[in-house]
Order: C-alpha cells, then sequence, then structure tokens
C-alpha cells in the first residue's frame, strides 16, 4: 500500500474508532476528561471572584455531563461517537461565546439574550477587541473531531464490518431482551448517578448556603456559581421553557395586590403634586439625551492639563445635577436604560424589554405627553431594527423614529454617525417640528471600543496613552464637545429658553481592568468605590429659568426621570403604573426622604448605605457598605430595606410579563362605573 498523508490520516483515525469499538467506554471517558478539562479552563478564563472551582462544583460539573450524555450509550459504536461528539462541539461553543459575552456585559448568554442573536453582527469591532488566545483552547479539539465525525460517518460502517465481520455476527445472533437490558440498565445507572451529584447536591445547596437563590431575581452569575456552566444553561432552558409554557394568568387576587403596591407608589407623586415645582414649567418643550457609556468617574476631572468635560463641567453649574445618580441596566443595556428612563419600570433579570415584551403595554413618557399635545420624537443614528426599536418606538408613543437611514452619514465615527453631526442633523428636525415637543437623542460614538478618528484624539494622556481607558477618555471628550455645539445651536434656534434639558448615562463603558481606573484616579479602589464607578452615572436637568442650578446630593436612578419630568411639566402620573418618584421636589432637595434606588441583581442604596447581595441568594450574607465612610458597616441597616427591594423587582417583572397594565386599566374603568352607578341611585 502506497502510504500517502491521506491514507495515514484515515489509517490513524480507523485505529481509533477500532479501539473504541473494543473498549465500550473509552469514548465516553474521553468525553468525560475532554469537557471537564474545559469546564476548568471556562472557569479559570473567566475568573468570577470568590467563584474559583472547588470540590463541590468539580462533582456537580461531572453530574451535569453524565445528564447531557447517559442516553448514548444505548446507540450503536458510530451513533455514540456522533452523538458525543456533537455534544461536546455544542457545549464547546456556548462556553467559548459566554465568555465573549461575560467580558461585555459580566454575565453568561440566557435564552432570552439569544433571542437578541441578531444583534452579534452589529457588534462589529467590539467582538473583536474582547476575544483573547487562550480562549480558542476550547474549540482546538475540534482540528480532530471534526475530520473524525466526518470519516465515521462516511467510512465507519464499512471499516468496522471489514474488521470485526465474525463479532458482528456473533452481535447479531445474541441481540436481544438480555442485552438490550444491559444497555438500558447502564444508561439509566449514568443518568441517576449524574442527577445524584448534579441536582442531589444542588438542592442541598438550595436549602442551605444557597437558600433563596432560585427563586428570587438573582444575576446569572449567581446561578453559575451553584450549577456551574453546563447546570446552569439546562436550568435556564427548564426556566424558560417553564415560563413559555406556562400560560396560567396571575389570579385575581394577586393582580389586586400587584395594582395596590402600583397605586401606593401612585399615592406618594400624588402628595407631591403639591410641592411648588410640580406644573412651575407648564407647556415647556422637553429634549432628553441618553448618553453612551458616560459615568460619573471623569466628570470633572482633567488628563494631562486639560479638562476631560469642559462643557458638561459648565452646563452642571447651570442645572440641576444629581451626583448620587445610578443606571439601574441589566443585559438590555442601552435599551434597558432606553426603558428604565422612559417607562419607569425595571428591566429583566435576562434578556430585553425591547425584544421579549415589545407587544405589552407600558405607561411611557411618550405616549403620555403626545397624550397632553406633544410631538413626541425619537433620533438615533443607527440601524432601526437594532433592539426591536422599529416595533418598540412607535408601542411607546413616538410619533416618528428617525434612525440611521434618516440621516446624512458626513461624519462617520465608531459604530455611525458621529454625535456633532447627529446633534446638529437632528435640532435641524426639531426645530421646524411642532411645538411642544418632547424629543429623546440617543448618542453612539462613545460606544466600546472607543474608536476615535486621529484629529478627535486631542488629549494627552500620560500613562493612558494607548490603553482602553485612553481611548475612552478621548471619546467622551469628543462627544463633550458635541454637546456643547448641541447647547449652542439649540440657542441659536430659539429654543433654549423654554425647553427643559435633561441628559443621563446609559450604563457602564464595559471596561474591567481596574488598574487603568486606578492609575488615571490616583489611589487604589475599594469594593464600594467600584460599585460606584459602575452604577454611578450623570444626570441633569437644565431648566428654562436656570433654576435649582448647583449639585444636589439626594439618591436617584434611571427609574425617576419620567415621574421628575412629567412632574415638572405638571401632568400627574398618580394612576400610571411607573416605579419611579420625581428628583427636583423641595421635599427631595432638602433631603434622602428614605428613597431606595434598586439594582436588577438585588443590590441597593438609600444614599447613606449600599447593600451589595452575596452570590448565594441570602439576604444576610451580603455586604453593607456605610458610604460617607466608605467602609463595611453592620448588616442590619441594609436588611431593614431587603424586602423592599425584593418586592420592587418581583412586582415590575410581574407586571412586565404577564401584560398587567390594560388589567389594571380595565378594573379602574369597572369601579369607576360601579361607583358612577352608585351615584346616580342616590
Amino acid at each position: 500500500m502506497l502510504y500517502t498523508k491521506q491514507n495515514v490520516v484515515r489509517r490513524g483515525m480507523r485505529l481509533m474508532l477500532e479501539s473504541f469499538k473494543r473498549l465500550k467506554a473509552l469514548d465516553l471517558l474521553l468525553f468525560f476528561i475532554g469537557m471537564m478539562a474545559k469546564v476548568y479552563l471556562f472557569d479559570t478564563i473567566i475568573a468570577v471572584p470568590n467563584m474559583a472551582m472547588n470540590g463541590f462544583d468539580t462533582v456537580v460539573a461531572i453530574g451535569t455531563l453524565a445528564l447531557v450524555c447517559f442516553w448514548t450509550v444505548w446507540l450503536p459504536t458510530r451513533g455514540r461517537i456522533i452523538a458525543l461528539i456533537t455534544i461536546s462541539m455544542l457545549l464547546s461553543f456556548i462556553m467559548y461565546a459566554d465568555i465573549i459575552y461575560y467580558r461585555y456585559f459580566q454575565d453568561l448568554i440566557s435564552v432570552p439574550v439569544l433571542m437578541q442573536a441578531s444583534q452579534v453582527d452589529s457588534l462589529g469591532e467590539s467582538i473583536w477587541t474582547l476575544l483573547q488566545a487562550r480562549d480558542f483552547w476550547l474549540l482546538a479539539d475540534w482540528l480532530v473531531l471534526v475530520p473524525f465525525a466526518y470519516y465515521t460517518l462516511r467510512h465507519g460502517r464499512t471499516d468496522l464490518k471489514d474488521r470485526f465481520r465474525d463479532s458482528y455476527e456473533k452481535d447479531r445472533r445474541r441481540r436481544g431482551w438480555p442485552h438490550v437490558a444491559i444497555q438500558i440498565v447502564l444508561g439509566f445507572a449514568i443518568f441517576f448517578m449524574g442527577a445524584s451529584m448534579s441536582i442531589g447536591n444542588i438542592n442541598i445547596a438550595k436549602k442551605t448556603w444557597a437558600q433563596g437563590l432560585f427563586v428570587n431575581n438573582w444575576w446569572s452569575l449567581s446561578l453559575y456559581n451553584v450549577t456551574g456552566v453546563v447546570g446552569f444553561h439546562g436550568y435556564d432552558v427548564y426556566r424558560y421553557a417553564k415560563e413559555r409554557l406556562n400560560t396560567e394568568q396571575v389570579s385575581a387576587e394577586a393582580a389586586a395586590g400587584i395594582q395596590q403596591w402600583t397605586s401606593d407608589r401612585g399615592n406618594s407623586r400624588k402628595m407631591l403634586e403639591n410641592d411648588a415645582t410640580f406644573g412651575a414649567y407648564k407647556g415647556s418643550n422637553v429634549l432628553l439625551v441618553q448618553v453612551e457609556a458616560l459615568q460619573n468617574f471623569m466628570i470633572g476631572k482633567s488628563v494631562g492639563g486639560e479638562e476631560i468635560t469642559p462643557n458638561l463641567n459648565k452646563l452642571m453649574k447651570e442645572s440641576a445635577y444629581f451626583s448620587q445618580f445610578y443606571h439601574q441596566t441589566s443585559q438590555g443595556r442601552t435599551s434597558d436604560a432606553d426603558f428604565l428612563a422612559n417607562c419607569s419600570l425595571q428591566p429583566l433579570v435576562s434578556g430585553s424589554v425591547f425584544i421579549q415584551y415589545a407587544g405589552h403595554t407600558f405607561n411611557c413618557m411618550p405616549q403620555t405627553l403626545s397624550d397632553n399635545g406633544y410631538a413626541a420624537t425619537v433620533f438615533h443614528a443607527y440601524d432601526g431594527g437594532f433592539w426591536n426599536r422599529n416595533t418598540m418606538y412607535p408601542r411607546m408613543g413616538y410619533d416618528t423614529f428617525y434612525s440611521k437611514k434618516h440621516f446624512a452619514l458626513d461624519e462617520p465615527i465608531g459604530w455611525s454617525l458621529g454625535d456633532s453631526s447627529f446633534f446638529s442633523q437632528s435640532v435641524d428636525v426639531i426645530a421646524e417640528q411642532k411645538k411642544p415637543f418632547y424629543s429623546f437623542l440617543i448618542t453612539l460614538s462613545s460606544h466600546h471600543p472607543f474608536t476615535m478618528p486621529k484629529e478627535h484624539q486631542v488629549l494627552k494622556l500620560g500613562d493612558l496613552e494607548g490603553t482602553l481607558m485612553g481611548d475612552y477618555l478621548q471619546s467622551v471628550h469628543y462627544v463633550d464637545t458635541a454637546l456643547g455645539e448641541l447647547v449652542e445651536k439649540l440657542k441659536a434656534e430659539g429654543l433654549w429658553k423654554n425647553t427643559i434639558f435633561a441628559l443621563y448615562g446609559d450604563h457602564d463603558n464595559s471596561i474591567k481592568d481596574w488598574e487603568l481606573f486606578e492609575t488615571f484616579l490616583g489611589k487604589p479602589l475599594n469594593d464600594l468605590e467600584r460599585q460606584m464607578i459602575l452604577k454611578q452615572v450623570p444626570f441633569l436637568v437644565h431648566l428654562p429659568d436656570g433654576a435649582y442650578a448647583g449639585t444636589h446630593t439626594n439618591v436617584g436612578g434611571q427609574l425617576d426621570i419620567t415621574p421628575t419630568l412629567l412632574h415638572l411639566l405638571g401632568i400627574s402620573t398618580a394612576s400610571d403604573t411607573l416605579l419611579g418618584t420625581p428628583l427636583l421636589t423641595e421635599r427631595a432637595l432638602s433631603g434622602n426622604g428614605g428613597k431606595l434606588v434598586v439594582q436588577r441583581n438585588g443590590a441597593f442604596t438609600d444614599g447613606t448605605i449600599y447593600y451589595m447581595p452575596s452570590s448565594d441568594g441570602i439576604a444576610a450574607n451580603g455586604k453593607c457598605w456605610n458610604i460617607a465612610e466608605s467602609k463595611l458597616g453592620p448588616i442590619a441597616p441594609c436588611l431593614a430595606h431587603a424586602e423592599e427591594a425584593t418586592s420592587e423587582l418581583t412586582m415590575s417583572d410581574q407586571i412586565i410579563t404577564h401584560d398587567l397594565i390594560p388589567v389594571f386599566k380595565e378594573t379602574e374603568a369597572a369601579q369607576a362605573n360601579v361607583a358612577a352607578a352608585a351615584g346616580g341611585k342616590e
């Protein structure tokens, strides 16, 4: 035989296939060894703090793999090999995708996120910056698995028959119930072993150190800490299927309880309508700007002797600036910020409301203002289908959505149009639209990975030159210049003097290298300081007469933007299903008033304490920080608010997923009819 390279490879594959035929469990053993190596590599790469793999995790990981592959022992040799290769490749790809997703979102991919898979192409350059060489070890065995699977499918049957012709005939004669029974028993033995090692241990954890984790609204990494990566995705599929297959409606009693809870929130806003600020700017235009990745930590700072945000610094002195303001986004990121700011409900624990529940009803600011005679428009120079905006924005009540196709792309920067041209073209439209107006502008130039043309890289960065943080500062400096131009154009168009101008950051900048932050700030950072950096974003409101200018320390979050702006316009939100409260009131500015800002992962703050939840889901195991002293304190002050925080997340989820706002309206209408009928009889 001529030993060509092709023949040598095929002979090696034949020998491998023959060994799997002789040694019945060898392929299964190699599967476990390979997958466990990848599980350990995955855990090492994402390196979640305080979540390194231990003995418990190893047992659970082996158990979950057993549950995934137990059924393959019921297949003939070729079928089992193909099944194991398929499972291995699928799990490897999922882990690889998890790593990329984690580096950007600090979370794992869930089934709802997969509904947003069309957005991956749009991430473009951001994805490439998240790749690392060692990630490809997760896929390295594909170099062998793919050709071996091809060989097994195409040539394996013939080769095995030629080599084991006698044994095939013996197998054929002896096959029957005893042989089948052995296979069935072996398969179920592996299944029950896997269930005991995984589900059994997880159930023990649920009753002890992970108590409450699976019933509360905790983030995916907390579940991963208990289930492992394979178990997490199995549980996530189960959870998603259960939610989708469960068509049971909320009971009338439960809906009434939720409605009462939201009514209490509405009543608290109703009481604030006696405040001097309610309706003080009735009839004013409203222009709201959502700035991509704008954070508090570099506001007012300089680098290389130059202010990073000189225009924002100036505007802050002329506006009401809230220094303890938090973004509350989750996996939906920019779309979450949009939803929070305009609809005043919490985002989902996974996925995006814009994607999953665009057909549901919400009390969003555009619709409310449209009902009060405003022209409602939204501007974003990107594809209209991204984050399902083409569908969601009409549902929110906007009259017109100006997307990428409406703009002249005369200043290409980053993902799309530069913010300078974006603002200029948007104001050209705004100046001609009906008055009063509500216009919402969403920027893009400071999006990760912060690529700026050379002519806009004007800051002298020193040690940060060439780093992701340096690129971020350059992009923010450019956006700040564009914001200065926006304000000047609004003044030139005669709009500034009768417009409420508000601005906020949507979420953090996705930079996870804390050494870069410490280099910029010139000091080491403790856990609380890091949380403040991650979660705090600017929020400022410039009023037509410049009232309430200065820095205000009352705590707030993105949920409060709609109630704040509608309060200033004198539009009551007492009967609307909103979670936030107005921030610009005499009462709020004079003190905190017991307000709680709740994060999607269960963290919360009242401005004096900051609670960080534990990964095990037990409230008492969390950390309670004293903000003024920047140090850990007793847990009791935080536990006093834990139930309130959990209720807010739970109630918001129920309202969104079960589309309860129309139910509330029907109940209110029925009660009004009963009251009217009773009044008529009297």
